[in-house]
This record gives C-alpha cells, sequence and structure tokens, in this order.
C-alpha cells in the first residue's frame, strides 16, 4: 500500500506529481476532465512534459455547445487520446424509462446514470486516474489532498493542482494563451450539463451555479 503521507510531503509541484504518476502507472493510468480550466491547465503540463495518458470525458450528451467546440479545439491543440465516456441510455431513452427532465425532478438519480456509472465502469481499465480537484474550489473539496485513495474504485485518485487558487489556474492559461471555454467570460466559474449550470455574480462561490435550488453541490463523482 502506498504511504500517502509521504508522498504528498514529497511531490510539492504539479509537474512532479505527474511525473510520479506517469512511471508508477504508465498505461494504467488516466485523466479525467470536464475541461474546466484546470483541466486544461493539466492536459497542456502533460504535453510539454511529454507524457502521453488516455483523457477520459463524461459526455452526458447535455453539455453546452461551446464545452463540445472546446474538446475538438483542445485535441487540435495538444493532440491527446480522449475517449468519450457515455451513459447506457441516451437522453431520449431515459426520458422514456424514466420521464422527461430528470433532472429537474431527481439531479441525484440523473448524474448517477449519466456521469457516476458510467465513468466507474470506463476506469475499471486503470488503476489510477488524475482530476482536476482544487481546494480552493468549495468546503466540499477544502481537504483533499494531491494524491489519495479513492475507496469507490479502489484506485489511486490524483489532483496536481490541488493547492493552485483560480487566479494561479487563469495566470497560467493566459501566458499559455490555451483555449477555455467562452462561457467563463459570461459568468459561469464551473460549466456541466446545460440544464443544471446557471451564471453566478461576481465574487459568488465557484461552484455555485451547480444545481441552482437544491441542496446538491456534487454530481457524486468526487464523493
Amino acid at each position: 500500500m502506498l504511504d500517502f503521507n509521504a508522498l504528498n510531503a514529497s511531490l510539492v509541484y504539479p509537474e512532479d506529481i505527474l511525473h510520479w504518476a506517469e512511471n508508477a502507472y504508465h498505461e494504467r493510468l488516466a485523466v479525467v476532465t470536464s475541461f474546466q480550466i484546470t483541466g486544461i491547465v493539466t492536459l497542456h503540463m502533460m504535453r510539454e512534459l511529454g507524457l502521453k495518458v488516455d483523457v477520459l470525458t463524461v459526455d452526458t450528451e447535455l453539455l453546452f455547445p461551446e464545452t463540445y467546440d472546446l474538446m475538438n479545439r483542445l485535441q487540435d491543440t495538444l493532440k491527446f487520446n480522449l475517449i468519450p465516456v457515455k451513459a447506457e441510455l441516451n437522453v431520449s431513452q431515459q426520458a422514456a424509462k424514466y420521464g422527461d427532465t430528470l433532472w429537474s425532478r431527481d439531479p441525484d438519480s440523473c448524474c448517477q446514470m449519466r456521469k457516476v456509472v458510467p465513468l466507474d465502469k470506463a476506469l475499471v481499465g486503470y488503476d489510477a486516474w488524475i482530476t482536476g480537484l482544487r481546494r480552493d474550489q468549495s468546503k466540499t473539496r477544502s481537504t483533499i489532498q494531491a494524491i489519495s485513495w479513492d475507496k469507490r474504485n479502489e484506485k489511486v485518485k490524483i489532483s496536481p493542482l490541488v493547492d493552485w487558487t483560480e487566479e494561479m489556474v487563469w495566470t497560467y492559461i493566459h501566458a499559455y494563451d490555451l483555449p477555455y471555454n467562452p462561457l467563463h467570460d459570461k459568468g459561469y466559474p464551473t460549466i456541466g450539463c446545460w440544464p443544471c449550470t446557471q451564471a453566478v455574480s461576481d465574487g459568488g462561490d465557484l461552484r455555485a451555479g451547480r444545481w441552482v435550488g437544491t441542496a446538491k453541490t456534487e454530481c457524486g463523482i468526487h464523493l
């Protein structure tokens, strides 16, 4: 078993964490990203380091058009192997079985079917996965570590930019002139499915625009 305390104490910089992850797991390592800004920085760092790792993204078929466009632009720019992860039922089939707009009536069930279960299945072929989690994103993420144990999937979970701030990430994005989702410039700090994501006022919680009007703050992937 890995000594997570020792690893987290010795691996400080994102580049060192990424090198360690690739050396430790090789083809059994995957990046999971929804193409938020932290994920974009991670993908760019990996390209700069010459690391070639499968990139998984959960395509709920309910993403914003801007998100799909960004995926294509980043693939052209960073040249990674993108593997879309989809639910067993498409949106129409889900509506036929569970009723229209399940996301508005039972967002937890919708996220479970369209995000959590498909990703869990996709991760079966890997021993470790890289995420874009940061401590400053929300209270529920304030205590996460760069390298930890994912109990649900029984894999190592790696968050190389865990202690970066929103400002640091944007500084990197602009310094390398990287593509990002234009919805960020319209008041969307984080961007998920279009039915469950809204713009927020300046200074609001970074995840305040997700599942507005409910107590829900996470889709379930990182719980």
